[in-house]
């Protein structure tokens, strides 16, 4: 039998427990005073819905900060595809009556070859595989973990039983050799 305490969850005391701490965590992140009120919000009632899968192995805080971290970024996810969507406009017609920009989900499609970029992005990948393939094993898995699978920072960590710090210059060692790789196996042909 395991001698390590399980944490528990105690939601009536959510507010008074983590809400300034976690409304700092998200201002200095989102920098808007509403959006991090509503942030935490979100946070406290997603918390609430998944509270049975809470299994005690972190803190009741950093289990909450855990979902805040995801409420942030899917917030950044959302602001920045409706902006790039609303944002991005294209030249189509450059003189006469018809000039003007388009905003970008209006452009008509393209009219070149589909065939030809589904071979092209095949080939790519490919040849990213390869790279990857070819970077020493530690690199490789890490690499895959932190920017393929999304892991994060501290679940590398963990499992790999390396530090945060070590982490980072594996993935910018990793990340330098593979751009050297795409650069002499794609980009050059």
């Amino acid at each position: 039998m395991s001698s390590t305490k399980k944490n528990t969850l105690n939601p009536t005391k959510w507010v008074h427990l983590h809400a300034d701490y976690l409304f700092n965590y998200t201002i200095s992140r989102i920098n808007n005073h509403d959006l991090a009120k509503d942030l935490v919000q979100d946070t406290f009632f997603a918390g609430l819905k998944a509270k049975e899968n809470f299994k005690g192995l972190a803190s009741e805080r950093t289990w909450l900060i855990s979902i805040l971290k995801r409420k942030i970024i899917d917030h950044y996810r959302k602001i920045n595809s409706v902006k790039g969507k609303a944002e991005v406009k294209m030249n189509f017609y450059s003189d006469g009556e018809r000039e003007g920009e388009w905003i970008e989900e209006r452009v008509p499609n393209s009219w070149g070859n589909e065939a030809e970029k589904i071979i092209e992005n095949e080939e790519l990948g490919n040849a990213l595989d390869k790279c990857i393939d070819n970077l020493p094993e530690k690199y490789a898995l890490v690499f895959k973990m932190k920017t393929m699978q999304h892991f994060e920072t501290e679940e590398i960590c963990k499992e790999l039983e390396i530090t945060a710090s070590n982490l980072w210059v594996i993935i910018h060692r990793a990340r330098t050799q593979l751009r050297k790789c795409m650069e002499d196996n794609w980009f050059k042909n």
